[in-house]
């Protein structure tokens, strides 16, 4: 069964050797143009992408608005993605050794940013990859070293990563 990477992971692309992409630095921010009327009530976070090329060619790399999903809360509801303040990776020759960063402003309710779970298809040249999900919160620790909270439960990521990997689990035997 396929797994969702947690926030702070890398995602290697088997078609494109050497290229990988991470979602991170999931967190509370303003953005820095000003707020949209449109989000009048909603509290922002920033999420970056990264896309980093350790293969041995150029890759030509798009990022654009409709190649990014941002979901949040316990159902899974569409954030409010503020174009005008986000940047995306439009049109990009990522070198070996090469990084380009997408940086993308979103809003929701504040009650709802405790689960995010952002979807990411590339485009690389002219070939769209697989989509491929990162699951994550504002305020949790990143990556999937987490270590369990104060209150002694997993972080939100780790408990996802573990209902998954339980559920493979089952429809295997």
């Amino acid at each position: 069964m396929y797994e969702p990477n947690v926030v702070g992971d890398w995602q290697e692309y088997d078609e494109h050797a050497g290229l990988r992409v991470r979602v991170h630095r999931l967190e509370r921010a303003e953005p820095p143009r000003g707020r949209d009327d449109a989000a009048e009530g909603l509290t922002y976070f920033r999420v970056r992408v990264t896309v980093e090329n350790r293969g041995e060619r150029k890759f030509g790399i798009h990022l654009e608005d409709g190649q990014i999903d941002l979901r949040i809360g316990p159902d899974g509801e569409s954030a409010f993605l503020d174009w005008r303040n986000s940047q995306f990776i439009e049109g990009y020759d990522v070198y070996p050794l090469r990084r380009a960063t997408a940086v993308l402003y979103a809003a929701g309710p504040e009650a709802a940013l405790d689960r995010v779970d952002v979807q990411v298809q590339l485009r690389v040249d002219d070939d769209w990859t697989d989509r491929r999900l990162w699951a994550g919160g504002t305020g949790l620790p990143e990556g999937s070293s987490c270590a369990p909270s104060a209150a002694g439960r997993e972080s939100l990521a780790h408990q996802v990563s573990n209902f998954l990997r339980g559920q493979a689990e089952e429809g295997t035997a």
